[in-house]
């Protein structure tokens, strides 16, 4: 009891928050199945490009959350205060649909990951329940208690480093490959690189973590915008840094264990070919022990359940920003019609396309497609912003920090030109 009150009353956890759950849900069953693929094909010879993709995260997540925090507007609303409706409504409508293909992905990965941990039934019935459930939690949990539920779901992450210390691994080769790879660029690799990159730097995170400033802004009575309320801006924004730092790292080193696990223990036996996250589970037991098996398995759902509420909230908080219509999951339903409906078509629609005769991994390859083309113009869109003093007043970016976000937009151009270029 002593050991959770310390944990409870630590600084740095009650920092942990809007950044954390971002960053866990970048590792949804989709992006497993992606690091999954990147270790069982090229081995540990993908591992450089999470190593890479850090700083490029947190750089980019920290833009998004210091323009929530100091405007107490979301994206889409700081978008449409600065910019054409027109490049507001193309980017919001292209995140709407990426949104609705990766919550279908998500949700059909989780009912898969069901049906093999629990051995019978039926992988749609298992969809759509979490689908329901998913929706039901959102609609139901006020704010403080949904967002804390979101906070202990991140711990379900934790399977993947489990996994990785129940098989053998040779670290001297490990480290090599993470500082200094031995890789070959063909067609082949060049697109799983590319998807490694679209799967860790997505569009709806962005809007999520924004989003989630403001609500914590509204969910403190006495806080307000750093605009209006200066003074907490040391506090605030330490409080940013900490909590994206730490969320960003947790999320690239469990896709970092990911690739570990399944190089060490599909790649080593041939078994090159993934492309679902149920499929690296049940590709893992085999050659890994039942133990494994169940750690990834029941990871996916964890991730799942983590991830199709940030999906399906981000696009609900692009709509409403868009429009003007209220928003937040600190409202009730009824308060927030326009929002909660949009969290219900995104999800609904998710659950009805794993009923549709469509390929689920094209679907999933277009929805990283879309995701990469739009990161581009969103990221340079956010660093405009933050560079805007009529936005964002005295609270404008440092100098180190618009190199690092500048150079997280060369580096996504630069994946979406390779994608574009082996397609």
């Amino acid at each position: 009891m002593n050991l959770i009150r310390r944990l409870k009353e630590n600084a740095t956890l009650k920092a942990l928050g809007p950044g954390l759950v971002t960053g866990a849900a970048d590792d949804d069953p989709s992006g497993i199945a992606t690091y999954s693929q990147a270790g069982a094909q090229f081995g540990y010879n993908t591992l450089w490009t999470l190593v890479l993709t850090y700083p490029v995260m947190v750089g980019i997540q920290l833009v998004s959350a210091r323009i929530g925090r100091v405007t107490g507007r979301g994206l889409a609303a700081n978008i449409r205060r600065a910019y054409s409706p027109w490049l507001l409504y193309t980017i919001v409508i292209l995140l709407l649909v990426a949104n609705v293909i990766n919550i279908a992905a998500d949700i059909a990965a989780m009912g898969e990951a069901a049906r093999l941990v629990t051995g019978f039934g039926s992988a749609h019935l298992y969809s759509f329940g979490f689908g329901v459930l998913c929706l039901s939690l959102q609609v139901i949990l006020p704010y403080s208690t949904y967002v804390r539920y979101l906070k202990w779901l991140t711990l379900g992450l934790l399977a993947y480093v489990g996994t990785a210390f129940a098989v053998k691994l040779p670290w001297l080769e490990i480290a090599q490959r993470t500082v200094w790879p031995h890789f070959t660029f063909t067609k082949e690799s060049v697109a799983l690189i590319v998807a490694i990159f679209g799967t860790t730097i997505s569009p709806y995170l962005f809007f999520w973590q924004a989003s989630q400033e403001v609500e914590e802004i509204r969910a403190h009575g006495n806080a307000r915008s750093l605009r209006k309320q200066p003074k907490d801006a040391p506090v605030e924004l330490g409080r940013i840094k900490t909590d994206t730092f730490i969320g960003m790292g947790f999320s690239n080193l469990v896709a970092y264990f990911i690739i570990l696990t399944t190089a060490a223990t599909l790649g080593a036996h041939g078994i090159t070919s993934i492309q679902t996250s149920a499929q690296a589970a049940e590709a893992l037991r085999p050659v890994a022990g039942e133990f494994a098996f169940l750690l990834f398995g029941l990871g996916i759902i964890g991730t799942g359940l983590l991830a199709v509420p940030v999906l399906a909230g981000s696009a609900a908080y692009a709509v409403t920003e868009s429009f003007k219509w209220k928003n937040g999951l600190d409202l009730k339903a009824l308060e927030a019609q326009e929002f909660y409906g949009i969290i219900a078509l995104a999800t609904i629609g998710g659950m009805l396309l794993n009923f549709a005769p469509i390929d689920p991994i094209k679907a999933l390859v277009m929805s990283a497609q879309i995701n990469g083309v739009i990161a581009v113009p969103i990221m340079a869109v956010m660093m405009l912003l933050a560079h805007n003093r009529k936005i964002m007043g005295q609270f404008t970016l440092s100098r180190r920090h618009t190199v690092i976000g500048w150079f997280g937009v060369a580096v996504m151009l630069a994946a979406v030109v390779a994608m574009f270029a082996t397609m």
